[in-house]
């Protein structure tokens, strides 16, 4: 059985400030107190930059997945043709007077938890299931906002369906992206000329850049349990962050491509001869969008486009990525003459996409019949209650700011039968009992919301979005920006483009492209085809370890101190291998050497902890929180084999060298490590969903 060491407090040891002290472990005290199982030898204070050779992969295709809170879609490019974006199939079904160029992230699974459909195959099935029958089907969607918003998350995190029934969060994610693969590879055999092997297709899954270490890495295990990739080639598989995706593509836009609306300033909601609507060019791109979704091919050319021409060295701007969950912000500077992208400020962002317009249109529900007879709803007529909130969603898309006449909103028969048995009373004596007057009742069985009411609907998720971009803007890395890309299907709204223009227009010109829904996914593509365009990226935490270190009296407290062997030692001191905010290059490693610490011993185990600030200085301090865990497995390296043989020299375990190397500069955390007694490689796992 393996002899796993969990590391803790007094786990590491750092040479103290005494630089003439040898390095060598040999004084370190002897284990106890939460026994030591690995020390330092080499501890580095800063990342290096490393000159790596890239391992050549023979990849004939990326594919992009972008996995959306209420929509998800994928595109690919064959490498041998990268100006080629190929967008997937059009999806049957959907709404009237929605352009389908993405499916919705609905999941159905059977009553046994087999998987059923997935889009609108499975919103229109299990709107077609009897309400009874309903009850035992497991219908998930807008699915991803749970794993933002859980702090705690592992492989065993669950996810409530729509009818009740709970199973485990990975088995849905990873049931729709065993669906994307099965269309995207049919897709792709369809238009490649020779057969493709499953190690030729590079996968890039895109997330949220707010995400921390573990949601990636439950995408990523997602990914390995639908069988996209194998645990053994990680590198088939990217991580793209999502305004960073965006950043890629926006780099290629030319000026018919995009919206800019600070060439129309806005009075009122008109433009500035008060007869053309504020969103009329808008709608006339979608329109045109509409008319050409049968074509599912975009050229994207090898330079940059017009928008880049006017940008020099060092001007900066920001992607705003709005989407259904959340609104994420990046801020880029650009690097000429190659061209690559420089992050100013760590990703930021929120809770603050277009589910907050459906969470407070549910909110105001509650007001006007009750929160009670709103959940019992939802449980008994689960079907009706996703009727409901589709029927929602299409007017939502056309609320406009200055719009004058009212939305309606078709309220399914069910939920005003259903509401006369639990009430006893009408819907329309519910709404005039509710004193709302900018809500009315049409005897067409319809909600009439008046554009007073819609904009209480919109106003709080987009004031959200304007303070904090405006706070993003405060700052000294971000201030000065050039422009400021709106993208995301919340971008589409023309409430909040109205809100970005008024409140920002004058500090950046606002750019919307006319594929907005579509800019994540076609960058990610990009991304895919080139890792490295990107090529400064901001930490968004302090991490470290905690390590020992020579007691120094007056400068560490009394209740850290060891005594052990004679010496004096200071417990629970973080030893960070990067600060929050710091610049970290693409090729740039932190360095530790590490070496067992008794004969024999297979696994090291190293605790890491966190934090959103880089005022700490033990890992007890608040706000620091252990967030992960390092693994090296010595059994496959011979060093267990090796230090047992050479015990009887007297101090084998002291020279076993583990070195390790972690890289921060990508989209995620990684880690190597090498026996440097034998030069093997070690295998080495960092692990963010164990806690």
């Amino acid at each position: 059985m393996a002899d796993v060491l969990q590391l803790n407090t007094n786990s590491l040891q750092v040479p103290g400030e005494d630089r003439s002290a040898s390095t060598s472990p040999s004084g370190s005290p002897s284990p106890s107190r939460n026994e030591c199982s690995i020390t330092p030898l080499t501890p580095s204070p800063s990342p290096r930059t490393e000159v790596r050779p890239r391992v050549a992969r023979p990849f004939s295709v990326v594919v992009a997945i972008d996995f959306g809170t209420t929509s998800s879609g994928y595109a690919f490019s064959f490498t041998e043709d990268p100006e080629t974006i190929h967008m997937m199939r059009r999806w049957e079904g959907g709404d009237p007077g929605v352009a389908n160029q993405k499916s919705p992230t609905c999941l159905l699974l059977t009553p046994d938890l087999r998987f059923h459909s997935f889009g609108f195959a499975a919103r229109d099935s299990y709107h077609d299931l009897d309400p009874e029958e309903a009850r035992h089907w497991l219908y998930f969607d807008k699915f991803k906002m749970k794993i933002h918003s859980t702090s705690d998350l592992t492989m065993e995190t669950e996810l409530e369906s729509v009818s009740g029934r709970r199973v485990r969060a990975i088995e849905v994610f990873a049931h729709a992206l065993r669906f994307f693969r099965e269309h995207v590879l049919k897709e792709v055999k369809d238009q490649s000329s020779s057969v493709l092997e499953g190690n030729e297709v590079r996968w890039v899954i895109t997330v949220p850049a707010v995400w921390r270490q573990p949601a990636k890495q439950f995408m990523r295990e997602a990914a390995y349990l639908a069988g996209l990739v194998t645990p053994d080639s990680p590198d088939q598989l990217l991580i793209a962050l999502e305004p960073e995706a965006a950043s890629l593509y926006c780099r290629k836009l030319h000026l018919h491509q995009v919206i800019d609306l600070s060439q129309r300033p806005i009075i009122n909601g008109l433009d500035v001869e008060g007869s053309h609507p504020f969103d009329s060019s808008f709608r006339q791109a979608r329109e045109q969008l509409r008319r050409a979704r049968h074509s599912r091919t975009f050229l994207v050319e090898s330079g940059t486009g017009e928008l880049w021409s006017e940008m020099q060295t060092g001007d900066r701007y920001i992607v705003a990525d709005c989407g259904g969950g959340t609104v994420d912000l990046t801020v880029h500077q650009i690097e000429q003459p190659q061209g690559t992208l420089k992050e100013l400020y760590k990703a930021s962002g929120g809770p603050y996409g277009a589910v907050g317009v459906d969470l407070a249109f549910e909110a105001m529900l509650c007001q006007i019949f009750g929160a009670d007879f709103i959940e019992s709803f939802k449980a008994k007529r689960p079907a009706a209650w996703v009727d409901l909130t589709i029927a929602f969603e299409a007017r939502k898309r056309t609320a406009a700011p200055g719009r004058a006449n009212s939305l309606n909103i078709s309220l399914p028969f069910s939920f005003i039968d259903f509401y006369k048995r639990h009430r006893g009373q009408s819907v329309e004596t519910a709404l005039r009992k509710s004193n709302m007057n900018f809500i009315k009742w049409s005897s067409q069985g319809m909600l009439r919301l008046s554009a007073e009411a819609m904009n209480q609907l919109f106003q709080p998720t987009i004031n959200n979005i304007i303070k904090h971009v405006e706070n993003l803007m405060q700052k000294e890395e971000v201030k000065d920006v050039r422009f400021l890309f709106l993208v995301g299907g919340f971008a589409e709204s023309p409430m909040l483009q109205r809100a970005a223009q008024n409140a920002l227009g004058r500090n950046c010109r606002i750019i919307i492209p006319h594929d907005v829904g579509l800019t994540i996914l076609k960058g990610a593509v990009l991304f895919g085809l080139d890792p490295t365009v990107v090529r400064v990226r901001r930490c968004p935490l302090t991490y470290g370890v905690g390590v020992l270190n020579r007691f120094v009296e007056g400068r560490h407290p009394r209740d850290k101190l060891l005594i052990k062997d004679g010496r004096e030692w200071c417990t629970d001191i973080l030893d960070r291998f990067v600060s929050v905010d710091q610049s970290v290059a693409l090729g740039e490693v932190v360095r530790r050497s590490y070496t067992p610490a008794r004969m024999g011993q297979r696994k090291i185990i190293i605790n890491i902890y966190c934090s959103d600030t880089d005022d700490i200085t033990y890992i007890t301090d608040p706000g620091v929180r252990k967030c992960g865990a390092i693994t090296l497995d010595l059994l496959e390296s011979g060093a267990v084999a090796a230090s047992a043989g050479d015990n009887d020299k007297g101090s084998a375990i002291e020279r076993r060298e583990i070195r390790t190397t972690m890289q921060f500069g990508d989209t995620e955390i990684k880690v190597t490590a090498v026996d440097v007694a034998t030069g093997q490689l070690v295998r080495a796992s960092i692990d963010f969903l164990s806690n």
